[in-house]
């Protein structure tokens, strides 16, 4: 017990560690461009952090309620990503052709940038809450099927010889083995995608949506360096709301994937 709580304490330390070094970076940087270089507008350079914070904190109901609008309209459409990604690597993995069917569409789908396809969805939809949702699943759908696929097809060869041996049918092979040797793979493609359903809502929402975060961020970015401060604030909004989802789905799969070689050892620890 006193190890581990010993580890767990020089981890943190390492992280308190790493997290003032960044900050201190960010003020002496700011510092250097504002006093020493006598940069015009350092601000929109660099701006001290504590400043943006100090606004971050001023502003905190308004940014809260805006990031809440991008964060429901981004989880929407993460939602329904992931149950189209995971239907996808399902049909994929129970027939090859079905696979090479859809595999060259789903790729040709991911070549097109989300800057040029936000402003299309939008203009097709008229709706921002629907753009939203939409672009939110659309990068969410492919890390998916992607990462589940390669999960389904991870089961060994003695597994399933042994589940042929007991006459298990199509539906017993996929609820009892290949499903649960899934899991991995697919919290792996959920937390590639947790951020970037949040960055293409906020995309959406820079091509004229009534409301969200990124409002706030075209709003501060029109007035100049009178917002510069603002500006930064919605980034850190930004970036919160992208870990708090990551950090999320890193809970859920250590939950329900407790056999995972790194969640044991520290169960390990923990006795």
């Amino acid at each position: 017990m006193t190890d581990r709580l010993f580890r767990r304490g020089g981890q943190g330390a390492v992280l308190a560690l790493w997290a003032a070094a960044i900050l201190l970076l960010w003020e002496a940087g700011a510092w250097f461009i504002a006093d020493v270089m006598k940069t015009t507008a350092p601000a929109s350079k660099l701006p001290y952090l504590h400043k943006v914070l100090g606004t971050l904190a001023d502003h905190l109901p308004t940014l809260l309620k805006q990031g809440t609008v991008t964060f429901g309209n981004s989880i929407t459409g993460f939602v329904i990503g992931s149950i189209i990604g995971s239907a996808l690597a399902i049909v994929m993995s129970v027939s090859r052709a079905a696979e090479h069917t859809l595999s060259p569409y789903m790729i040709a789908s991911q070549m097109i940038p989300i800057i040029g396809l936000a402003p299309i969805i939008y203009g097709i939809v008229r709706d921002a809450e629907l753009s939203r949702v939409l672009m939110a699943g659309y990068v969410t759908f492919f890390p998916v099927a992607i990462h589940m696929l390669r999960g389904l097809r991870s089961v060994s060869p003695e597994q399933l010889e042994l589940m042929r041996t007991y006459a298990a049918s199509t539906w017993m092979l996929y609820s009892k083995l290949k499903l649960r040797a899934a899991l991995p793979g697919l919290f792996a493609g959920l937390k590639l995608s947790a951020p970037l359903a949040i960055t293409a809502s906020i995309i959406v929402e820079l091509m004229g949506a009534p409301d969200g975060i990124g409002v706030l961020m075209v709003s501060s970015l029109y007035y100049g360096t009178s917002q510069v401060y603002m500006f930064w604030s919605t980034v850190l909004i930004s970036m919160g709301i992208g870990i708090a989802l990551y950090l999320f789905i890193a809970a859920a799969e250590r939950l329900f994937t407790p056999w995972q070689p790194e969640f044991r050892e520290t169960g390990r620890d923990e006795a």
